[in-house]
């Protein structure tokens, strides 16, 4: 098994961008929807839905399932003017996958459907009143945002909605009952979890509902997962009845891993953060948390990652730390690893969040990859394989299939977690670019003492650089932090046995 073989953060190829992951176990695999991102897109969702899939027994192991459903099959959007926002799907009381989204072009919810999980959905119509009126249309509708359903019996439960911080005029996400046909209005809607405005006197308060509604059973309670607030954090309210009661119960994850404090502060953000988007899922005994995280610079490139919850007693749920590794084993310490990998991306400068204009800039680093956006079929080289360093390869397997990250200046540290160090004396790093210095290597972030460190030159050209280093036996985060002059291209470092 090489390295790429292994559970990888984030799951998918490099070069493919598939945030707001709902993930739903059907059969013996668990499949995975969301919107479709395009490499240096300048809007979201700019691209048709795809999904992947993963045997329940083996998460390192993803499929590509092909495009399921084009932009241009909505009969409202044969002019391509909207794109496809984050979907869900649910399974009918005919046995058949339903396919439930809105476009970005008006806020009304549209359905497909599908004989199998992952095959090519066709257009079914939009969900309506029993009079016809599209939810959405009625006077005191409010508009339709990120549907959720979950389907029970011949009951489909629908939730929607988006609430700016400040925003009067939406009140928060709302709770649909369709009927048995999947599209018709039995019940509702009715709000269920409170935008900022109306949350202050409620649980919710500080972390009230902004976007991305989906919704999970577990232990016959249901669980609501939203994206709050505060933009970068998954929370979730657990209620005994789906349209009513819900109270707030947490965060389940932060694509900036704000909040945690077991390895640093818990207001130190250690990845450069924008929105969020996911949902929870059980896979055999074990809860994972699906979210994504920003790359390139921009709101418009996300990537799906995933996470190993920890449940407690109570059956509610920690928050997970972002991870290279899903959660689940270390990594092992041998061979060569891409640093598209990175879990932590930060500087000196503690920043969450660069107003829209431009949104990073160029004082930080950031995920990228050669070339334009790519497709399944365009990358034909494969990753190397075995525990030797790479010497000469490391340029044409780097274009070819991954990303890395550019624009390391002084202070820039990429993280990565967590790694079974075992024997480890002697690393080197693949990089480029107009950059003098050092590039120190430690297993806790604040170390004032590095283990070891890199000499750095100029270079237009990928090149291994070898040191000595010298890692305790053990599991261990790495970083990598950047110390000197100009800006540092990090693609890859070997563990040399």
């Amino acid at each position: 098994m090489n390295n790429l073989e292994q559970k990888l953060n984030p799951y998918m190829p490099s070069w493919e961008y598939v945030p707001d992951g709902e993930p739903y176990v059907f059969g013996d695999r668990v499949y995975v929807y969301g919107s479709h991102d395009k490499f240096n897109g300048d809007v979201y969702c700019m691209l048709d839905y795809v999904c992947y899939s993963a045997p329940v027994d083996d998460l390192g192991a993803w499929r590509y399932e092909g495009v399921i459903y084009r932009k241009d099959q909505d009969p409202a959007n044969k002019d391509i003017q909207g794109n496809l926002y984050a979907p869900a799907v649910t399974v009918g009381p005919d046995g058949r996958y339903y396919l439930y989204y809105v476009l970005s072009s008006w806020g009304l919810v549209s359905v497909a459907v599908c004989d199998e999980p992952a095959g090519k959905y066709e257009f079914l119509g939009y969900v309506h009143y029993e009079d016809g009126t599209r939810l959405g249309e009625k006077e005191g509708d409010e508009p339709q945002f990120d549907p959720a359903v979950l389907t029970e019996g011949d009951r489909t439960y629908l939730y929607t909605g988006f609430c700016g911080v400040g925003d009067k005029s939406r009140h928060g996400a709302m709770g649909t009952v369709l009927g048995p046909d999947m599209l018709t209005i039995v019940e509702g809607p009715v709000f269920v979890a409170p935008g900022e405005p109306y949350s202050h006197d409620t649980s919710f308060d500080g972390h009230a509902f902004f976007e991305g509604p989906s919704i999970r059973k577990k232990d016959g309670k249901y669980f609501f997962i939203f994206s709050t607030q505060l933009f970068h954090e998954l929370g979730y309210a657990v209620s005994d009845d789906p349209l009513k009661g819900f109270e707030y119960k947490g965060v389940l994850v932060s694509n900036g891993d704000l909040n945690i404090d077991s390895y640093k502060p818990a207001d130190k953000p250690m990845f450069y953060c924008a929105n969020n988007h996911g949902s929870m899922v059980q896979i055999g005994d074990d809860w994972y948390i699906f979210y994504h995280r920003h790359t390139n610079g921009t709101n418009y490139s996300r990537q799906g990652c995933f996470e190993k919850l920890t449940e407690r007693e109570d059956g509610t749920f920690e928050q997970a730390p972002m991870t290279s590794c899903c959660g689940l084993d270390p990594l092992r310490s041998e061979g060569t690893y891409p640093t598209y990998i990175a879990c932590n991306l930060f500087t000196d400068t503690d920043l969450t969040y660069v107003p829209w204009t431009g949104w990073m800039d160029d004082r930080f680093p950031r995920l990228t990859q050669e070339g334009g956006d790519k497709m399944p079929g365009d990358c034909k080289i494969e990753a190397p394989r075995g525990t030797e360093p790479v010497i000469a390869d490391f340029g044409s397997w780097r274009v070819a299939n991954y990303g890395y990250i550019a624009n390391m200046r002084n202070s820039a540290t990429a993280g990565f977690k967590y790694f079974d160090c075992k024997n480890v004396k002697k690393m080197s790093v693949c990089t480029k670019g107009y950059a003098t210095g050092e590039l120190e290597v430690r297993t806790k972030w604040d170390d004032e003492k590095p283990l070891g460190s890199f000499t750095i030159g100029y270079a237009n050209e990928w090149q291994e650089t070898l040191a000595d280093i010298e890692i305790p036996d053990g599991v261990h985060d790495l970083f990598f932090t950047f110390k000197g002059n100009g800006h540092l291209q990090f693609a890859a470092f070997s563990f040399i046995k």
